[in-house]
């Protein structure tokens, strides 16, 4: 499932539609190159998940966890994360992601080839920045009922 986005706002919003299919115990994992927007989006899933404080790239401290905020209608915290320093899967398994991973929805940027082994299912998002900014986002489901939920999410946003 594929969606193309105009704007970094446009991505956030995505984020917050995202959001809506995430329940505790999912993993996200974020891959485009630097200048992307995952971050955005992740501020997006942020947002639409209700967490406190701003969602801010965790490239320096390689992981921030987000409590629910229920002012906001937060339901599930947020583990957002950065594998971009992480040179292999033995670094990414020293930071015990997997502990909290059954009671939040943990994003990871940087984490296509480092974090799939830590949950049985996951959810792919490929992240392109075209040369006239606009992004293409592709969603892939592996493993439960990822099929069923991302068919959820319905038509992709509108791009006129």
């Amino acid at each position: 499932m594929t969606f193309e986005l105009a704007t970094v706002e446009e991505t956030r919003a995505f984020g917050r539609r995202l959001a809506t299919l995430l329940r505790a115990g999912d993993l996200v994992i974020l891959d485009g190159p630097l200048g992307a927007g995952k971050t955005a989006l992740a501020q997006g899933i942020g947002a639409g998940l209700g967490v406190r404080g701003e969602v801010t790239s965790p490239t320096f401290v390689i992981a921030r966890v987000h409590r629910p905020d229920s002012g906001r209608g937060g339901r599930i915290p947020l583990v957002h994360a950065d594998a971009y320093r992480l040179g292999s899967v033995a670094e990414v398994d020293d930071l015990d992601l997997d502990a909290s991973l059954d009671e939040s929805v943990t994003v990871v940027e940087w984490g296509g080839g480092k974090v799939e082994q830590l949950a049985t299912a996951h959810l792919l998002v490929r992240i392109e920045r075209r040369d006239d900014d606009w992004r293409l986002i592709e969603l892939v489901g592996s493993g439960r009922d990822w099929p069923d939920r991302l068919a959820a999410l319905g038509a992709p946003l509108a791009t006129d």
